[in-house]
């Protein structure tokens, strides 16, 4: 089990991934920003292996000196076993380590399912950023 930087060679892998584990709208979405995200700073994209396959992943990214959490996805079959948690410690230590004023969560539909996660490691409703401003990695 180990949680490290988003490599070029785990762009099928992750691309898989996101697609197996959201909606439709909510890929495509996530794709755009992906990409947006990896010329922007590759190393807030995290992916958490387990037996040499990728079973999760976490998009963050910093705008304005504030690290934000936009997307996590963990397989279906590795849900519920550690891996959402261990990839949001990793980012945070990131986000930390950037010396980030404060950290939150994107507040779109998409995260809703996964609020309850964040809220059990500290992130309540005032850390979810619901905003009319999306964030660059969003709205390009």
């Amino acid at each position: 089990m180990r949680i490290r930087s988003f490599q070029l060679s785990d762009y099928i892998q992750v691309t898989e991934l996101l697609q197996e584990s959201l909606s439709e709208e909510c890929y495509e979405q996530t794709m755009e920003a992906f990409a947006r995200q990896l010329s922007l700073d590759s190393d807030l994209v995290l992916v958490h292996e387990r037996d040499d396959a990728l079973v999760g992943v976490i998009i963050g990214t910093i705008e304005n000196s504030q690290g934000c959490y936009y997307r996590l996805a963990v397989h279906p079959k590795y849900r519920g076993q550690g891996s959402g948690k261990a990839l949001i410690s990793a980012l945070q230590q990131r986000f930390l380590q950037r010396k980030v004023t404060r950290i939150c969560i994107a507040g779109d539909e998409h995260n809703e399912p996964v609020l309850p996660l964040y809220a059990a490691m500290g992130y309540g409703a005032a850390h979810v950023l619901r905003t009319f401003q999306k964030l660059r990695i969003v709205a390009g």
